[in-house]
């Protein structure tokens, strides 16, 4: 079983990825909702951190020098994936997050961790990607330390919709800023990977949730003929 796979699994598991009637933030009533709020324990953040490092390792290699985890959700995911590529591949990379808020005392400052800097090879770890707000509001935040060197953004699912046009919300943000996305999975290998198979002996998406999974990316693919 590939990595990938696993990770579809490890969602289903942790109640992360759930099948049924949802509406996102953008209004679209969808029938599939990936929370990964729902992480909730120290063993489901362990592994998480793996999935994450996996990605990253495979991906980029040793090629980069900080992690960096936009507040709040990305902050667990920084620490975790930094963790792992430690643990599993002896890769000892920095991690950093912001605050919401500027603190106005002590050392001070916007940032945690190790600051980046200029030359500083640096990835955003995000959840998933929907508007794009989070990596709008994170790449002036690294730029103006002086790093411009951010190598990708890393997060667990490509939903593979449009975003504010035709385009899929991973692409716009891949075009705007010249930045690679790269997805732990993407919602097309969630799919084929579950449709009518049983995990813990119910099936995932049977034929009447693959016919409504369809119908929703008639209407919001990013891509004709997904599945």
């Amino acid at each position: 079983m590939s990595y990938k796979q696993k990770f579809i699994e490890f969602m289903v598991e942790s109640g992360v990825l759930t099948f049924g009637d949802f509406v996102t933030k953008s209004g679209r009533k969808t029938p599939f909702f990936i929370n990964t709020g729902n992480y909730r324990t120290g063993s489901q953040i362990s592994r998480l951190g793996d999935f994450y490092a996996e990605c990253i390792y495979t991906s980029l290699g040793d090629g980069f020098d900080l992690l960096y985890g936009p507040a709040y959700k990305g902050i667990p995911l920084a620490v975790a994936a930094a963790s792992s590529l430690s643990r599993l591949y002896g890769l000892e990379k920095g991690f950093c997050f912001n605050r919401k808020e500027t603190k106005d005392h002590g050392e001070g400052g916007d940032l945690i961790g190790m600051k980046p800097a200029a030359g500083t090879r640096t990835v955003i770890v995000e959840d998933v990607v929907t508007a794009g707000t989070s990596v709008r509001e994170s790449v002036p935040v690294i730029n103006a330390t002086g790093c411009t060197d951010i190598k990708a953004i890393v997060i667990s699912v490509d939903r593979m919709e449009r975003g504010t046009g035709e385009l899929s919300a991973v692409s716009e943000i891949e075009k705007e800023f010249n930045i690679r996305v790269l997805p732990v999975v993407t919602v097309k290998e969630v799919v084929e990977y579950l449709y009518n198979r049983e995990i813990d002996g119910k099936v995932i998406i049977d034929d009447e949730m693959m016919e409504r999974i369809r119908e929703y990316f008639r209407q919001y693919g990013a891509e004709n003929g997904i599945f």
